[in-house]
């Protein structure tokens, strides 16, 4: 074997650059056959690596961005959710709404995919190397209720509020003290226009002040949840519910 190719590969695997490694016979044979410059091949070598290390970038994203699961906008079934729009779906994953520093809250009853839409934003908006973070409501009060015991609430805010897109889903499911919502409210106005938020809830917004067990704030903290969001409200059947009408319905027929 040629001294100058096993120096080279060992200068690779020094810099561990292993795509280009694994892609260095290939490119030299192109390059070879098809008499491609130095400039060339080298641009075609290094591509090779390049695209692994955004493969990774955009899995270390989405890892970061802790998901419930991986559902995406593609496995969705907008046939049997009719009242979405699914182009006002699509065009979510765009991100122009974060650009433009504004919310989304998806408003409908338990298991109609408000999560699985809300995630699929996540993701889309991780892959393009936006930083996202997923939480259920009760895990952040939580959070932040522990932050301020221990003298570090300011910390926990700002670790909230430095992300692009911040999920928050489930708001309602569970009752949430005064105190509780005074936290809350302030990690909603830290972002207020600064970056945008996607909230999922099963309550009317005239509900919100029962939830949050004070009107005032809750006031407060839909006034900036909704000064700059869109409301995808959604009127249909349960997912996890369906394969059972489904079996009702077919048995009913026999």
């Amino acid at each position: 074997m040629n001294s100058s190719y096993n120096k080279l590969v060992q200068n690779l695997e020094y810099l561990k650059l292993k795509q280009m490694i694994v892609h260095l016979d290939e490119t030299i044979d192109f390059m070879t056959n098809n008499h491609l410059s130095f400039t060339d091949t080298l641009i075609k070598l290094t591509d090779y690596e390049i695209d692994m290390k955004e493969v990774n970038m955009v899995k270390s994203m989405v890892k970061v961005g802790a998901f419930p699961h991986l559902k995406e906008i593609k496995d969705f079934d907008f046939e049997f959710q009719p009242s979405i729009n699914k182009q006002q779906i699509l065009d979510f994953t765009t991100l122009r709404f974060i650009e433009q520093k504004e919310n989304i809250v998806f408003l409908g009853p338990s298991g109609v995919g408000k999560t699985h839409l809300a995630t699929a934003i996540g993701i889309a908006a991780a892959k393009k190397r936006t930083s996202t973070y997923f939480i259920k409501c009760n895990d952040l009060i939580l959070n932040l209720k522990r932050a301020k015991l221990e003298n570090r609430l300011e910390n926990r805010l700002k670790h909230y509020s430095k992300y692009r897109l911040l999920i928050i889903d489930e708001i309602g499911y569970l009752p949430i003290d005064a105190e509780d919502a005074k936290l809350f409210f302030q990690l909603i106005d830290m972002r207020y226009e600064q970056k945008s938020t996607i909230l999922t809830t099963n309550a009317s917004f005239k509900s919100w002040g029962e939830i949050f067990q004070d009107p005032k704030i809750a006031n407060a903290i839909l006034d900036r949840v909704l000064h700059h969001a869109t409301v995808v409200n959604i009127i249909g059947d349960s997912y996890r519910l369906k394969d059972h009408f489904s079996k009702d319905t077919k048995q009913g027929d026999k």
